[in-house]
């Protein structure tokens, strides 16, 4: 460890590509150095960047190794094999920055794209995953606000153009410029991705990685439903789905928010829910009535209800049980997404229903500070990358209670 008295060496970075070397030349730039064979010739994949260290940037005294492939999981159909193959490492237009990829959470969705079953929003082949959080490790030279070695996310809904009506009111994911990390363009289930400046998200250098990274689109989901839910501290929340991923995670922040939560789920997961927090627990199994069951519960419906469960049944039942002028929200999609419900407790009893997809760059850093600050707790099993379709096949069955993570470093 160097002391604080102590000149620091010059920083060393290297580089997969040679020609990206003008992107990389701060003010802090020596020399660039290549190793060359006997004869002259470039013997060497990385190029080689030594960086004096300055009293402003003292997060430059570091080695940045960038080689020209990495490890990526890819299918090259829908349901195919999914395969860790060595493809070439990016290099960042201006605008972008390249970030390593330490930590990659691994959502529902991304099982769906696999599956086949969002083709009209995903492409084949492809890289999944968009819960991605590492270091910067290359600046675009038009990118202001990062550095080398700064925490960075990279979220699912990017490239929006910050200027339609939608952008501006706070509202991105809806902007029609959007596009997809892991559904329209290569994922995090690489070791390093490029993104735009602007849409990268700050992470918060005592913020654990593998924590962050499941917030990037699990946590800012949630957090962003329970928003939107319009439920207030003290009033009655139910999550269907509670014991998932999704829902781990509703119930912690739901408390944080002051809500009081009703979890609904599978038998088995009760002691999990009620362990997050939950004040009551509904087997969505084998509770008779659900309807019934539930109004006398919370003496007349809850405020609120947010569905995270991938099934129509629960998505039908809660425009039946909620309180009056209160509001459901549709998170979990369904393979059959259709769903039929009884119009008039929806009319007569003033019911709100809304759809909520991820959240804003402001719903991101919200999200994020309840890690940060250790009041939203997110339940971790670090997986290889190998490991991806095994994570896959307990989704599948339905033996998900944490969330899954993979550790670019197993």
């Amino acid at each position: 460890m160097r002391s604080a008295s102590t000149a620091p060496p010059p920083l060393t970075v290297s580089i997969a590509d040679p020609h990206a070397a003008a992107k990389l030349r701060p003010p802090h730039c020596q020399h660039v150095a290549y190793k060359r064979g006997a004869a002259g010739q470039c013997t060497s994949s990385l190029l080689t960047l030594r960086i004096r260290s300055s009293p402003l940037h003292p997060h430059l005294n570091m080695t940045v190794d960038i080689p020209a492939t990495q490890r990526a999981l890819v299918f090259d159909t829908w349901n195919g094999p999914l395969e860790v193959r060595q493809v070439p490492v990016p290099s960042p237009a201006d605008d972008e920055i390249l970030v390593k990829i330490e930590y990659s959470g691994i959502c529902h969705s991304d099982l769906h794209v696999w599956l086949g079953d969002l083709k009209g929003m995903s492409v084949c082949p492809l890289v999944g995953g968009h819960e991605g959080a590492g270091s910067v490790v290359q600046v675009g030279k038009n990118v202001t606000g990062w550095e080398l070695g700064d925490k960075a996310g990279v979220k699912l809904m990017n490239f929006n153009c910050l200027n339609c009506e939608f952008c501006k009111k706070g509202h991105e994911p809806l902007c029609h410029h959007i596009q997809n990390y892991g559904f329209d363009r290569s994922g995090t289930f690489q070791e390093y991705l490029t993104i735009r400046g602007v849409d990268a998200a700050k992470i918060n250098k005592d913020t654990n990685l593998a924590a962050a990274a499941p917030i990037l689109c699990a946590g800012v989901t949630v957090y962003k439903a329970l928003k939107e839910s319009n439920v207030k501290p003290g009033q009655i929340v139910v999550l269907t789905g509670a014991g998932g991923g999704l829902g781990s995670l509703a119930i912690q922040y739901a408390n944080a928010m002051g809500m009081r939560v009703v979890a609904m789920d599978h038998g088995s997961k009760q002691q999990h829910c009620k362990s997050l927090g939950a004040e009551w627990f509904v087997d969505a199994f084998d509770t008779p009535d659900i309807v019934s069951h539930i109004t006398k519960l919370t003496d007349g419906g809850p405020h609120g209800v947010i569905n995270f469960a991938v099934a129509k049944k629960p998505m039908e039942q809660a425009v039946e049980y909620v309180r009056k002028r209160g509001t459901v929200v549709f998170v979990g999609l369904p393979k059959d997404s259709k769903i039929t419900f009884d119009t008039t407790p929806f009319i007569f009893n003033a019911v709100t229903i809304k759809g909520s997809i991820v959240g804003s760059r402001l719903d991101v850093d919200e999200a994020m500070e309840f890690v940060t600050r250790g009041i939203v707790k997110v339940p971790l099993e670090l997986v290889r990358l190998e490991d991806v379709p095994a994570v896959y096949q307990k989704m599948i069955d339905g033996k998900i209670t944490s969330r899954a993570v993979v550790d670019f470093s197993l």
